[in-house]
């Protein structure tokens, strides 16, 4: 692995679109699998098989970041500086998924209608991108794909309201999973990376950019925490709030009523 990542690590630009096109292949090859009828009916196709690639990135990358810091504790303890070889792949693999569902995002005509997942993909990949070019924070950006094991539950709950499956028991348990991963996942992971770098803002490079584009993730995510509360344990307060509740169906929005 090591041979395979020196090389890499001469051309992260090109590995990073590589693996946007390996993404992108997984997308063609899930559109192969069947699709629930109701989700059909709703013309919600778009967005379950987009969903679906999101799931494969979110099984895979959260599971290896917490593998990766699990083996190599001095993770945590180094984001600035210290990584492995499979650290710096993982990052590759995870800018490429990006860059593709931001693509997928634009060239379908959902890019209005999922402009916050946009920011959230620009700020994420330049991050991601700056650490692959610099060799510095591949530590961070494996730390920060902890969030990915929350994004697993997030997934789960959307394609089982796009499957109309709000009442089933695999809703009920994971609407708790939901949260209790958000918190210790999501929440905490970004609240970590927060303090760490205001922790050593004196001395981290380009501390300013990391920090600004933390904040505003951190912004968005604590709106998305209150969301997810309103939306799957204050129903009814949510809707007397949104008395029309309508969106687009097609869009990919992060939390849907």
């Amino acid at each position: 692995m090591d041979a395979l990542v020196s090389v890499l690590k001469s051309h992260p630009g090109s590995t990073v679109l590589v693996f946007a096109l390996v993404f992108r292949l997984i997308h063609r090859l899930l559109q192969r699998l069947p699709v629930p009828k109701v989700v059909k009916q709703d013309d919600h196709t778009w967005k379950w098989r987009n969903l679906s690639v999101s799931m494969v990135h979110s099984l895979l990358t959260g599971t290896l970041a917490v593998t990766c810091v699990v083996v190599w504790p001095e993770t945590l303890s180094n984001l600035h500086s210290y990584y492995t070889s499979l650290s710096y792949l993982l990052v590759c693999v995870s800018t490429g998924y990006f860059v593709q569902d931001a693509g997928d995002i634009i060239l379908t005509g959902h890019a209005r209608a999922s402009w916050e997942f946009l920011i959230h993909h620009s700020l994420v990949i330049s991050c991601f991108m700056y650490s692959l070019y610099t060799k510095l924070y591949v530590g961070g950006a494996v730390f920060a794909l902890f969030v990915e094991v929350n994004s697993v539950t997030l997934h789960l709950r959307l394609l089982l309201k796009l499957a109309n499956a709000q009442s089933s028991p695999m809703y009920q348990i994971n609407k708790y999973l939901n949260i209790f991963t958000y918190i210790t996942f999501r929440l905490s992971t970004q609240f970590y990376l927060t303090w760490y770098i205001v922790h050593n803002y004196t001395w981290l490079d380009n501390g300013s950019f990391f920090l600004a584009s933390m904040m505003v993730m951190n912004i968005m995510i604590l709106i998305y925490f209150y969301r997810l509360l309103r939306a799957d344990f204050f129903p009814q307060s949510w809707r007397s709030v949104r008395p029309n509740g309508t969106h687009n169906n097609n869009s990919k929005r992060f939390l849907t009523d």
